[in-house]
């Protein structure tokens, strides 16, 4: 056969690629958010206390990393709140009922992270994609569900999220394909506890976030979706003010953990009173970094001067600080 009828197979691939029609641009949404609500726990009152509650059996077995939880830690420190539970469950109502009751009675903040969307199984059951994309929100459907046992409430249709949800999809040819079952599967995207406060926060995308007893919220597990939707809740949240919130000074020794951990004994015990808490974190190499965290921004200060003298170290900028807790999240 002559040579001149080979066509290379990248060049077959990039033909079609070339015939194929360029997808039409998404349209922009600019959907209202909702108004402020009152002050959910009461007149005066702000959020001290915080737990998340981590729902999904992929988190369990290692199929899935959790960033949810620490985003939402870093959410905590940033705004004043004491964050003091984690827990990550299986996709078990009963395991939902137990921790959900338990946390909002101890907790002025709760907050869940998966376990919403159409599918029994967290696989997309649109043809647009094969993965968890943020359009598809294909989660196990049970949070939704076990809440609303959980706080003896029905689950009702919410026809405004079903709205919003119809608006941002309609230029999805996908949408048209679908049998009247799976359009039925998605519409379990807007089945809400009938009593949850249903918040929308973000005027770009359709999906709310519902707040059951005044304290439980309940996000999505795709961590893009939760960072934005969590974010954009702080106008919702009744926050602690600005000199309610601690102030946190990193500094850094070279010295083993093992030599610098008498001296930091008696500096917790001589300052705990104060409720300045000091915690180390030693390095790989020989050396460890000393947080130092108390609402008293001068007399950590203070503290972090005494402790830069005393274990030959130094106190680390801002943008230090920063870089260093990046470079532990990767």
């Amino acid at each position: 056969m002559s040579s001149s009828l080979a066509v290379p197979p990248l060049a077959v691939g990039a033909s079609q690629a070339e015939d194929k029609p360029p997808k039409p641009p998404a349209p922009v949404v600019n959907f209202p958010n909702s108004p402020i609500p009152k002050n959910s726990l009461g007149e005066g009152r702000f959020i001290k206390t915080a737990a998340a509650l981590i729902i999904g059996d992929e988190i369990l077995n290692g199929n899935t990393l959790d960033r949810n939880s620490n985003y939402f830690a870093r959410f905590c420190f940033e705004n004043g709140i004491e964050l003091q539970r984690i827990e990550v469950i299986a996709d078990d109502e009963l395991e939902i009922l137990e921790a959900s009751r338990r946390m909002v009675q101890k907790y002025d903040f709760v907050i869940t992270s998966g376990g919403i969307g159409p599918t029994h199984d967290g696989k997309c059951i649109n043809p647009c994609c094969d993965s968890r994309r943020s359009e598809c929100l294909s989660f196990r459907d049970i949070t939704y569900a076990s809440l609303a046992k959980s706080f003896g409430q029905e689950l009702k249709y919410h026809g405004e999220t079903i709205a919003r949800m119809e608006e941002a999809s309609r230029h999805r040819t996908w949408i048209t394909q679908q049998s009247e079952e799976q359009r039925t599967a998605r519409k379990r995207m807007a089945l809400f506890p009938e009593a949850g406060e249903v918040l929308f926060v973000a005027s770009d995308i359709w999906v709310p976030v519902v707040r059951l007893e005044g304290k439980l919220c309940i996000f999505p597990g795709i961590p893009s979706l939760f960072q934005k939707l969590l974010d954009n809740l702080k106008p919702f949240l009744p926050l602690p003010t600005e000199d309610a919130r601690p102030f946190r000074l990193q500094v850094f020794t070279p010295l083993p953990e093992s030599s610098i951990a008498p001296f930091l004994t008696a500096l917790q015990k001589r300052v705990k009173p104060e409720n300045i808490r000091i915690g180390s974190y030693p390095l790989l190499q020989p050396g460890a970094h000393i947080a130092l965290i108390g609402l008293d921004r001068e007399r950590v200060k203070e503290l972090g001067l005494e402790v830069e003298k005393e274990l030959q170290g130094r106190i680390l900028s801002a943008e230090e600080t920063e870089a260093m807790i990046k470079a532990k999240r990767q």
